[in-house]
């Protein structure tokens, strides 16, 4: 299973609509796919059409403990396309979370523990819609994720960005997640 963070501090850039079409049109040539809205916008969910009441299994829950990852997962509209969602209650897991051991590979756990038991075929791409910081949810996403995929427009201060992103999944590769790539 391919795991691929998508990434950038800057808001705006295209990181939702990038992990919207591209897992659409990866599930549209047959491949499985699990998107990951790690954005308290939750602007990923909406896309999808997915608005989540209170209590329901979400990537809060599943970042908290309380959920596990496959009882988050949510069928779209699109064969072969699954949601995890968000909502604005991930705005609080950052302070939530600050004190918790092993934080920042909550979601890792979370996706090798549903990896272990899926069924048997499991899924192809896991993405996650990262959101627009260099916070404790971005970095569990990089930690969570095998590759990283950082979305830019193409205008000076977004490059100048994009170098300071670089560097800090470098020091990710380092410290917590060894196969970490740049794509």
């Amino acid at each position: 299973m391919r795991r691929i963070a998508l990434i950038n501090q800057k808001g705006g850039v295209g990181k939702t609509t990038t992990t919207v079409n591209l897992g659409a049109a990866l599930a549209r040539e047959g491949q499985r796919v699990v998107l990951v809205d790690l954005d308290p916008q939750a602007n990923l969910s909406l896309h999808l059409d997915c608005q989540l009441g209170p209590d329901e299994p979400s990537t809060y829950g599943v970042l908290l403990g309380d959920q596990a990852f496959g009882d988050a997962l949510r069928p779209t509209s699109t064969a072969n396309l699954s949601l995890v969602a968000s909502s604005i209650d991930l705005s609080g897991a950052e302070l939530e979370l600050a004190s918790a051991l092993g934080r920042e590979t909550l979601l890792r756990d979370a996706i090798d523990a549903w990896e272990k038991d899926a069924p048997a075929g499991g899924v192809d791409f896991v993405l996650v819609d990262c959101p627009p910081s260099l916070g404790l949810l971005s970095v569990n996403g990089l930690v969570a994720a095998r590759e990283a995929v950082v979305t830019v427009q193409t205008e000076f201060c977004a490059l100048q960005g994009m170098s300071k992103l670089v560097e800090v999944v470098a020091v990710l590769k380092k410290r917590l997640n060894p196969d970490l790539e740049v794509a």
